[in-house]
């Protein structure tokens, strides 16, 4: 009992280990299976994403075993050679899968070929590569890669499309280094206006290093926005439209900030089926040619301003711009030379810095004065290359450095004699000399602005002359007019008083024979003076000619005391001892008062009455002023009965004209006849123009006497012809009053039609002043006449006070220079300055000029040398009857005394 209670107790702990152990173990190939489920499940994982990376490449992967049978391909495999996916299963042979491809007509060669070099390769280590191009024109490049079990992996490429690609590479490497030789602009863009082709010209000044760099982009990556968009706006309307766009000019700006025109040639690209697949593009710089082009406008317009008197501020300030615009970082300036001659005036500078041209202007000429006042002061060019460190610019450094100047070129601007007019600068932001094309254009511009300049100081002088005294420098009658009728148009306004002052110097011929004329120009110029200091800067002192003057007291108080006073100062200051010389004199005057409106309304009659009382102060005993009285003018009474008589005179046939010949200074001959009228009274006999033509003219009778005249000259000058004498042109000056006649064009429409002459046989002369009153009216009226065939000639040039760009406008053919300046031409400085000047102005403006008044062979020889065109006077002929020209052409002969200018009484004739 006890043993097997013992043997039972030893069992028992065996056969618990036993199942311990079983226990054990079972979880053991439990955990064990759980391992190897994981592994399998991982490396099924693995080979799916394999398989699914192998499907995906691009190219066909194939894996054979030793025994050339598959193991494993992707998908773009089966896709290459036409073959099924359920026809290359792992295990299938290379020869079944060459056979597919033969059946598929994706193999080059049959299936014993194909083996024979799979063997071949396999044979060795060493991978080999190589193409085969397929029966159905494709080409795949095949890697295979045989591995040490006899087993390989291929890859098969379709490489079609890279074969195309390269060849266009190819072709597109040949073409870009063609057009990279091309100096102008070549691109192909797309639909979308993209580069898909540009040359090295255009990649380079676009700011790209290579032109590949330009592939893809748009103008919007070059160009400011505006451009770009007007750029895309015209190559979309030639995309589609398909119309090409020829050389048109454009503007653009390039990398670098230069602006440049171009000439752009825009064609649509289009293929093999017709479509438009882009457009192909040439540009051609042109910058320079557009530059001339510029350059000559902007010259035309500048030469034309300067023609239409156009100011010279404007001119210059043109003539900068023109310059700036041809040019990078370059400021003109043009300073003028002031009438002191040692000071420089701004002229203009657009661009410059308003603050420098400012402290510039007034700068003193020298030898150290910076640039401008240097050269103008050397008279020769002056380069500065660096302003900072030149010592001409030692004393200026300071006034420049502030608005960035580093370099400036100077030159003097010359008159045609040599004379300096001023000075032309560029000054640049950078420190250099100037270019050759800088240094051209400073050429070109100092002379444009030396024309302009000396233009306008010669219309200044004629201008100045023309309404001033040579002598004394005051105002003349021509002026006179203008200052009272603007008195007087005050004084009406403001209910003031205008006194006019006629003044005579007492015994002034004695003056000039005693002392001789210098003498008496001396003490003109002495009491002129005085008399200007005595009055207020507007009132006029004018001088009339000789020793008589007339002030003209603006502004008046209606208070006679007040203007005694004013004349008792101005009788004091011309007696004021002058000294002439060894000789101390003591000048009186005889002044003569008239006020408005008490003594007149008119400056015509406010002068006359002024006249008059002056010669009352003269029957007084000379130095005094009397103020005018009714009963000084008698002449009142006279001018009463002249106005009657002239009524009659018409009706009567009183009238009658004398003709005087015009010859021609270089041939000699005879072109026209002046009609001229004279009033033979029945008992005064015959009365001169001067006395009589006021009259009419003042109470309308110049019109009916006008057209007598009219077509009297016509009458006669056609019955010249009719009688076989040469053909000649008649001149008939033509009055203020009948050129403001409504009806003149028909009135010199009803002469020529009754007398049956032609108008270009007619030529109308108008006075300087007569055509100012109105310009617009004397522009139509001449414009009308000279559409009829009728000439104009423009009378007493020189003493009106027409502007050069009016006269510009005017269709005249001659000028006549007043004989008050021919008379004492052959030795009057002034009158020489003024005849020469008015020969000058006609030559320019494409018009003949004609000298009246020529009495002397020295007048004949001043006015030959200075080329003027014309003359006419008693050198040749005084004014003769009809008969008298008639007979003169009977007996013409050719005679010259080799002067040009045929010998008094002698002629020939020329028709013009």
């Amino acid at each position: 009992m006890g043993e097997k209670s013992s043997r039972k107790a030893a069992e028992t702990p065996e056969s618990a280990n036993l199942a311990a152990l079983a226990k054990l173990t079972i979880a053991s190939y439990e955990t064990l299976e759980r391992d190897l489920r994981a592994r399998i499940a991982t490396l099924e994982g693995q080979a799916l994403r394999f398989e699914t990376a192998i499907d995906n490449v691009s190219q066909g992967i194939c894996f054979f075993d030793a025994a050339e049978r598959l193991i494993l391909c992707n998908r773009r495999y089966a896709e290459i050679y036409h073959i099924a996916p359920e026809q290359l299963q792992p295990g299938v042979t290379l020869r079944e899968i060459v056979e597919h491809r033969v059946a598929a007509g994706t193999s080059v060669t049959d299936a014993d070929a194909y083996l024979v070099l799979a063997r071949s390769v396999n044979s060795g280590m060493a991978p080999r590569v190589w193409t085969a191009n397929l029966a159905d024109g494709r080409t795949v490049q095949v890697c295979h890669q045989p591995m040490a079990d006899g087993s390989w992996v291929a890859t098969h490429e379709d490489i079609t499309a890279l074969v195309a690609n390269r060849q266009i590479v190819d072709e597109r490497i040949s073409l870009q280094t063609l057009i990279d030789w091309v100096p102008d602009y070549l691109w192909v863009k797309d639909t979308e206006s993209r580069f898909v082709v540009a040359n090295r010209a255009l990649a380079v000044d676009s700011g790209r290093g290579k032109t590949s760099d330009m592939i893809g982009l748009t103008d919007f990556d070059l160009h400011a926005p505006e451009l770009a968009q007007k750029f895309r706006a015209v190559e979309q309307n030639v995309l589609s439209s398909g119309q090409p766009m020829i050389d048109k000019e454009e503007f653009i700006v390039d990398a670098s900030g230069a602006g440049k025109w171009v000439s752009s040639t825009k064609v649509p690209l289009r293929n093999a089926h017709n479509d438009i697949i882009g457009l192909v593009g040439i540009a051609h710089d042109v910058t320079a040619r557009k530059q001339a082009d510029v350059l000559r406008e902007g010259q035309a317009h500048i030469l034309e301003m300067i023609a239409m008197s156009a100011l010279l501020e404007d001119v210059l300030d043109r003539l900068m711009r023109l310059v700036e615009s041809q040019l990078t970082g370059i400021f003109g300036s043009v300073l003028l030379l002031d009438k002191d001659g040692s000071h420089l005036r701004h002229g203009g500078a657009p661009s410059l810095a308003k603050e420098y041209t400012a402290a510039i202007d007034g700068i003193a000429i020298g030898p150290k004065v910076g640039s401008c006042g240097t050269a103008v002061y050397r008279r020769e060019p002056v380069i500065v290359a660096d302003i900072m460190q030149d010592p001409l610019w030692e004393e200026y450094r300071q006034v420049v450095a502030p608005f960035g100047y580093r370099s400036c070129w100077s030159t003097p601007i010359l008159s045609h004699q040599g004379a300096v007019l001023g000075v032309f600068a560029m000054y640049s932001m950078t420190v250099r000399e100037p270019t050759e094309a800088e240094t051209r254009l400073i050429d070109f511009t100092t002379r444009i602005a030396g024309i302009a300049i000396e233009r306008k100081l010669a219309e200044d002088q004629i201008h100045f002359m023309a309404n001033h005294d040579v002598l004394t420098g005051l105002p003349n009658r021509a002026l006179l007019e203008d200052r009272l009728s603007q008195a007087l148009l005050y004084a009406q306004r403001y209910d003031r008083w205008v006194t006019v002052v006629f003044i005579d110097l007492d015994n002034f011929k004695l003056v000039n024979d005693t002392l001789g004329h210098n003498a008496g120009d001396v003490l003109l110029k002495t009491v002129a003076n005085r008399m200007v200091d005595c009055v207020r800067p507007t009132d006029t002192v004018v001088r009339l000619g000789g020793d008589e003057f007339v002030i003209v007291l603006f502004d008046q108080p209606t208070n006679v005391d007040l203007i005694s006073e004013t004349l008792q100062k101005i009788r004091a200051a011309i007696a004021e001892p002058v000294h002439l010389g060894r000789h101390r004199l003591r000048a009186t005057a005889s002044i003569g008062i008239a006020n408005y409106p008490k003594d007149g309304t008119s400056p015509d009659q406010l002068l006359a009455n002024a006249d008059a009382a002056m010669y009352r102060a003269k029957e007084f005993g000379r130095d005094n002023f009397q103020f005018y009285a009714p009963e000084f003018n008698t002449r009142a009474h006279e001018k009463f009965l002249l106005q009657e008589e002239l009524r009659n005179a018409l009706a009567r046939s009183e009238f009658i004209l004398l003709y005087q010949p015009q010859v021609d200074l270089r041939s000699g001959e005879v072109f026209a006849v002046e009609a001229l009228l004279r009033w033979k009274h029945p008992t005064r006999g015959m009365v001169a123009p001067d006395t009589f033509i006021p009259t009419a003219e003042e109470t309308g009778l110049i019109v009916p006497i006008g057209d007598w005249v009219l077509h009297e000259a016509c009458r006669q000058n056609k019955a010249w012809q009719d009688a076989g004498l040469p053909p000649l042109t008649v001149c008939v000056n033509v009055s203020a009053r009948q050129f403001r006649e409504p009806n003149l064009i028909g009135r010199v429409v009803n002469a020529l039609t009754d007398s049956g002459l032609e108008a270009r046989y007619l030529e109308l002369e108008v006075t300087e002043s007569l055509i100012m009153q109105d310009v617009e009216l004397a522009v139509a009226t001449m414009g009308a006449l000279q559409s009829l065939g009728v000439q104009i000639s423009i009378d007493d040039f020189g003493t009106g006070y027409s502007s050069l760009s009016a006269l510009k406008t005017f269709p005249v053919a001659r000028l006549k220079i007043d004989k008050s300046f021919i008379k004492d031409l052959a030795a009057d400085e002034n009158d020489q300055a003024v005849a020469s000047a008015v020969i000058s102005l006609g030559q320019n403006l494409h018009l003949r000029v004609i000298a009246e008044g020529v009495e002397t062979d020295d007048q004949v020889a001043f006015l030959r040398k200075n080329n003027c065109d014309e003359m006419q006077g008693y050198h040749f002929s005084k004014p003769v009857s009809a008969q008298g020209i008639e007979k003169l052409l009977h007996t013409a002969s050719v005679a010259d005394d080799g002067q040009g200018v045929p010998a008094s009484g002698t002629l020939t004739t020329k028709q013009r």
